[in-house]
C-alpha cells in the first residue's frame, strides 16, 4: 500500500503531529477489512449457483434442493441448483475450482471428493487446497442387507458363512469409487473375509438384482433400502455408519461387531479458495440455522439423516480425516477407478 501522505508536500507531512499520523496510517490500513465486511453485509446481490456435481434426484441433488431452498428464503436471493454430473464428481468440482472466489459458486462436497483424491491418479485441481470447507449439512447412514433366504442373520453369522465359503459370497455396491464400495472393502479388510463386491451403474441396480436373487447381498443408504427393509424384500444385518440409524434403531452398526469399523456418506458445502472468510462466515451461520430449524430437522429425518452442524474449520477437519482414511484403503486394496 501507498503511504498516505502521497499527495501532501514533505514539509507538510513532517508537520502532522505524530498521533494524527498514526492515527490515519491505522484508517487506512483498516479500509481492506471494511471493505471486505461491507461485501459480506450486503452478500449476495444476485443469484448464486449450487453447483451439484451428480445427476438429479440422487442423494446430493435432493439435500441441495433443500439446503438451496433455505438460503434462498435467509438470504432473499435465489440459490440455482446446477448439476454437472461426470467423472465422478470430478467435473463439477473443477467448474468450481476454476469459478471466481467471490461467494456466487458453491459445491456440493460430500463423501466422493474424499474418495477420489486417492482414486484419481491425475487430477488438475487439489480439492483440500482449492476448495475452501463451508460447512457439514448431513450424514447419511448406510446398511448391509442381504437376500431372506441367505443363510445369515446377523453381521457374526454372516462373517462365519463368509468365512466357511471363501469367494462365493457377493455384494452388490454401486459404483467403483462410491462410498458404499469402499466401505465394502474396509469391511473385507476388517472382518477377514474374501468376499466379492459387484459394482453396479447405481444403487437400484444393485437392489434389483438383490430382489431377484441374483445376488447374495448389497450395500446402498438407508433411503434407499428403506421400503424394501420394510416389506421384509430384504433383510438389514447392519447399519455401516457409528451411531445406528434413527430409522432402523433396533438394526444394529456393524461396529458393535467389528470395533473400529464406520463408514457413511456425507454432505456439505464448499466454495472456491480465497473466497472471503466473512462469506463463508455468513453462510456458515445460515446452514447450521437450517439444521437448528424443526422443520429442515424433520427433512433431513425423513430422509435417514442426522444433521451434521460445525465450523468451516470442523467441515474441513472431517473431509480431511476421510481422505486419509479412504486414501489407506483404496492402497491397501489397490482399487483403481473404471
Amino acid at each position: 500500500m501507498k503511504p498516505f501522505v502521497v499527495n501532501m508536500s514533505r514539509e507538510t507531512a513532517v508537520k502532522l503531529p505524530r498521533r494524527t499520523f498514526l492515527h490515519l496510517a491505522a484508517g487506512a490500513a483498516a479500509l481492506p477489512a471494511v471493505s471486505r465486511m461491507a461485501r459480506a453485509q450486503t452478500y449476495p446481490t444476485r443469484p448464486v449457483r449450487v453447483i451439484v456435481p451428480f445427476a438429479a434426484a440422487g442423494p446430493n441433488d435432493i439435500i441441495a434442493r433443500v439446503l438451496g431452498q433455505w438460503l434462498s428464503e435467509r438470504l432473499a436471493h435465489p440459490f440455482i441448483i446446477e448439476n454437472r454430473p461426470g467423472a465422478a464428481s470430478n467435473l463439477g468440482t473443477e467448474a468450481v475450482v476454476n469459478a471466481a472466489p467471490d461467494g456466487y459458486t458453491v459445491l456440493i462436497v460430500s463423501s466422493p471428493h474424499a474418495i477420489n483424491a486417492t482414486l484419481y491418479e491425475k487430477h488438475n485441481f487439489n480439492f483440500i487446497r482449492d476448495i475452501a470447507p463451508v460447512a457439514g449439512f448431513m450424514r447419511l447412514p448406510e446398511a448391509i442387507v442381504v437376500h431372506p433366504s441367505f443363510p445369515a442373520k446377523t453381521i457374526p453369522e454372516f462373517i462365519a458363512y463368509a468365512k466357511a465359503n471363501p469367494g462365493k459370497v457377493n455384494i452388490g455396491t454401486p459404483a467403483i469409487g462410491t462410498s458404499q464400495y469402499v466401505a465394502g472393502e474396509l469391511f473385507k479388510i476388517m472382518a477377514g473375509v474374501n468376499i466379492a463386491l459387484i459394482p453396479y451403474r447405481g444403487g437400484p441396480q444393485a437392489v434389483s438384482d438383490l430382489l431377484g436373487a441374483q445376488i447374495h447381498g448389497a450395500m446402498g443408504t438407508v433411503l434407499l433400502l428403506i421400503e424394501q427393509i420394510r416389506a421384509g424384500a430384504v433383510r438389514p444385518i447392519g447399519i455401516t455408519s457409528a451411531t445406528r440409524s434413527e430409522l432402523l434403531p433396533e438394526i444394529p452398526t456393524v461396529g458393535e461387531f467389528i470395533p473400529g469399523f464406520a463408514s457413511a456418506n456425507w454432505i456439505g458445502v464448499g466454495v472456491p479458495r480465497n473466497t472471503p472468510a466473512e462469506i463463508i462466515d455468513k453462510l456458515n451461520v445460515q446452514i447450521n440455522a437450517a439444521l437448528a430449524n424443526p422443520r429442515i430437522k424433520g427433512r433431513i429425518a425423513e430422509l435417514g439423516g442426522t444433521g451434521l452442524p460445525g465450523s468451516p474449520a470442523d467441515f474441513g477437519k472431517l473431509v480431511a480425516d476421510e481422505t486419509e482414511k479412504w486414501g489407506k484403503v483404496i492402497r491397501a486394496a489397490n482399487i483403481k477407478p473404471e
